[in-house]
C-alpha cells in the first residue's frame, strides 16, 4: 500500500524525471500532429478528413512508445482534433457524413491533445489559408491571441494568482480592439485529469466565477485563449453539431434505452476518462444513445459555439510546466507573419512581455543550462521551443 501511495505521489509531481519525460513526449507528438493538420489545411479540404488525420497520427505515434513497459501504459488522444473555421469558435469535429470544406482566406482554429500514461499535452493554433503576410482585422485578432498567450506564459508562475492573468488578458485584447471570448477556461492538469481544480478565467462575468488560486511550482497548466473581433459572446446554434464529449465520472444513472446502454458501455470501455468524438462510436446507435446520456449528465458535451457571421475568431492554447528553473512551454507552433493595424503602446503590456520565463537562480539548483531554455521560451512565437520537447 505504501509503495502505491509513494508511486502515486511521484507520478503527480514534476520533480519526477519520468513524469516530465512523458509530458514532453506527449507534447512532441501533439506538436507534430498539429504540424501535419496545418500542412493539410488547403482550399477544398474536408474538415472531417483533417480531424481524422490528426487523431490517426496521434494514435499511431503513441502506439509506438512504451511498447515494452512492464505495466500497460494508457496512451493516445487526450482531446480529439477539432478544426473550426472563421466565426466558428471551437469544438468542430464533424461526423463522417459532414461535407464542410475549407476555402481561401478561411481563419482556421486547430485544437488537439495527446497523453502518455495520463500526462496530457494540449495545443491549439490559428492558421489562415492565405499566402503572404496576414493583414487587417485577421492580423489584429491573431496578434491579440498571440500577445495574450505570451503575457499569460509570463504571469502563470509560482506566487502569482489566477486573477492577475484574467485582468491582463482583457487588457491585451483591448489593445488590438478585440474581445476575449467568454466561457473559455484555462485549467491546471494532473495525471488523467484534463480539467483539475485550479482555473483561470479568460474574462470575468457574472455567470462564471472561479475560486482564487495561486500558482505553485511543479504544476501543469493548459492555457487557453480565444479572441474575437465580435462581441465575444458565442452562441450554440445547433446541438446536432456537438460531437465531442467526456465521461462525467462522478455521475451515474440507469439508462432506459438499449441504444443508450450499448453506447455508454462502448464509451466506458474505449474512453473512460479522456474526451472523445462521436465519430469513434458506432454512428447509428450513437445518435440515439448519446442524447439520453447527455440528458442525465453521464456525459459532458463540448458544444460547437459561433460568433456572428463576419466576426473573426483566433484560438491559441499551450501546455506549460511550472518547473523549478522556470516556465517550460512545451506545445505550440509558429505564427504566420502578421501586420496588425494596432501598435502595442500600453506600458503594462510591454512590461509583462519583458518578463523572463526562467526562474532566477536559487541556491543548490541542479541545472545550470538556464540560458538555452530562456532562448527557447522567447522563441515560442515560433515552434523551435515546442519542438525541442
Amino acid at each position: 500500500m505504501s509503495d502505491e501511495e509513494n508511486k502515486e505521489e511521484k507520478e503527480l509531481d514534476l520533480t519526477s524525471a519520468d513524469v516530465v519525460t512523458k509530458y514532453k513526449l506527449a507534447a512532441e507528438i501533439a506538436n507534430k500532429a498539429l504540424q501535419l493538420v496545418i500542412s493539410e489545411c488547403k482550399p477544398g479540404a474536408k474538415v472531417v478528413d483533417l480531424c481524422e488525420k490528426g487523431d490517426a497520427f496521434i494514435r499511431a505515434q503513441t502506439a509506438n512508445v512504451y511498447k515494452n513497459a512492464k505495466k500497460k501504459i494508457e496512451k493516445g488522444v487526450a482531446f480529439p482534433t477539432c478544426v473550426s473555421p472563421n466565426n466558428t469558435v471551437c469544438h468542430f469535429s464533424p461526423l463522417a457524413s459532414d461535407e464542410a470544406v475549407l476555402a481561401d482566406n478561411d481563419i482556421v482554429k486547430i485544437d488537439l491533445g495527446c497523453h502518455i500514461d495520463g500526462f496530457v499535452a494540449v495545443v491549439a493554433h490559428t492558421h489562415v489559408l492565405h499566402e503572404g503576410p496576414i493583414t487587417g482585422r485577421a492580423a489584429d485578432v491573431i496578434a491579440a491571441a498571440n500577445t495574450a498567450a505570451e503575457v499569460a506564459l509570463r504571469l502563470v508562475r509560482p506566487g502569482r494568482k489566477n486573477k492577475d492573468v484574467t485582468d491582463a488578458l482583457q487588457k491585451v485584447a483591448s489593445a488590438y480592439d478585440c474581445k476575449i471570448v467568454e466561457g473559455v477556461l484555462s485549467h491546471q492538469m494532473k495525471q488523467f485529469v484534463i480539467d483539475a481544480n485550479k482555473v483561470i478565467l479568460s474574462i470575468t462575468s457574472p455567470e462564471t466565477r472561479v475560486d482564487e488560486a495561486e500558482f505553485e511550482e511543479n504544476e501543469v497548466y493548459a492555457i487557453d485563449i480565444v479572441t474575437s473581433t465580435g462581441e465575444g459572446k458565442p452562441k450554440l446554434l445547433d446541438e446536432k453539431q456537438t460531437t465531442v464529449y467526456k465521461r462525467a465520472v462522478d455521475k451515474s444513472y440507469h439508462l432506459k434505452m438499449k441504444a443508450s446502454r450499448f453506447i455508454f458501455s462502448e464509451i466506458n470501455q474505449k474512453f473512460p476518462i479522456m474526451p472523445f468524438t462521436a465519430r469513434a462510436l458506432e454512428e447509428k446507435r450513437a445518435r440515439l444513445g448519446l442524447v439520453e446520456c447527455v440528458n442525465h449528465e453521464l456525459l459532458q458535451p463540448y458544444p460547437v459555439l459561433h460568433e456572428k457571421p463576419g466576426d473573426l475568431v483566433a484560438h491559441l492554447k499551450f501546455t506549460v510546466l511550472l518547473m523549478p528553473n522556470g516556465s517550460d512551454r512545451i506545445t505550440g507552433h509558429s505564427i504566420q507573419d502578421l501586420k496588425p493595424a494596432k501598435a502595442l503602446e500600453d506600458p503594462d503590456i510591454k512590461s509583462w512581455l519583458a518578463l523572463g520565463t526562467k526562474a532566477k537562480k536559487k541556491g543548490g539548483g541542479k541545472k545550470k543550462k538556464g540560458k538555452k531554455g530562456d532562448g527557447q521560451e522567447e522563441g515560442m512565437n515560433g515552434e523551435d521551443g515546442a519542438d525541442s520537447a
